[in-house]
């Protein structure tokens, strides 16, 4: 740990370090080069996008910047800081409509369609709800807002809004990690679905509607987007 920017890291009422980077004053600059919070950002994102989340380490973050440690944690108190302003960076590449139209189905469908395609640009991204931390950042915020609105043009409200909130943002992030991670060779998928169809008496729901070949991710997101915007329709008129 950096004794330095240890000492200097803000405090939340309880005594302990403020969890999440938004709810922070930024740093003004300090030393050289001059540094920047979007310089960290951009830096940061690169970086991610190259080598993936397992390599990122603020050493390799400074070291990129062309930079001391202590002058980056001037700026980023912790890993999670430079990942959690990454990932916001990333929702701002896509600017959320400035005004909803006459179809909340079209207005939802749209966000979430967008929404996905930012992440699929940065798949790394996609496993950051892991880290147990919310996203707080303005750009996400802007999308949520854009969608709860939507949702409550909907006529969905309270339990029922933030039902249908959380089954959108998990069909998102569900079918990017999964899109992200699960890349099988052509030899691999036909290994998998022989080795399906010599258990056909056990699985034969799963062998016969190509459980293991089917890789059309486009199709099967919007299929399920269809289903989930299906419910949400039919829960609103309850």
């Amino acid at each position: 740990m950096n004794v330095i920017a240890d000492k200097e890291r803000p405090k939340s009422r309880s005594g302990g370090r403020a969890g999440n980077v938004w709810l922070r004053a930024s740093r003004e600059n300090k030393g050289e080069p001059p540094l920047t919070r979007a310089r960290i950002v951009e830096a940061a994102v690169a970086l991610l996008d190259d080598e993936g989340m397992d390599r990122l380490t603020m050493r390799r973050l400074a070291e990129r910047l062309q930079v001391g440690a202590t002058t980056l944690y001037w700026h980023v108190a912790t890993k999670d800081d430079v990942v959690d302003l990454a990932v916001d960076a990333i929702f701002g590449e896509t600017q959320v409509p400035d005004r909803h139209t006459d179809s909340v189905r079209d207005d939802i469908a749209t966000l979430v369609n967008d929404w996905r395609k930012a992440m699929l640009r940065h798949p790394w991204a996609a496993t950051v709800p892991a880290r147990q931390r919310p996203l707080m950042g303005p750009n996400f915020l802007a999308w949520m807002e854009f969608l709860q609105t939507a949702l409550v043009r909907a006529g969905l409200s309270g339990k029922r809004l933030n039902a249908a909130t959380w089954a959108l943002y998990n069909h998102v992030l569900g079918a990017t990690a999964t899109q992200s991670s699960l890349q099988l060779s052509a030899e691999e998928t036909r290994m998998g679905q022989e080795y399906l169809e010599t258990r056909r008496e056990q699985y034969p729901t799963v062998a016969a509607n190509n459980y293991i070949a089917d890789d059309d991710w486009d199709a099967n997101f919007r299929l399920g987007l269809e289903f989930l915007l299906d419910g949400i329709e039919s829960g609103s008129r309850r």
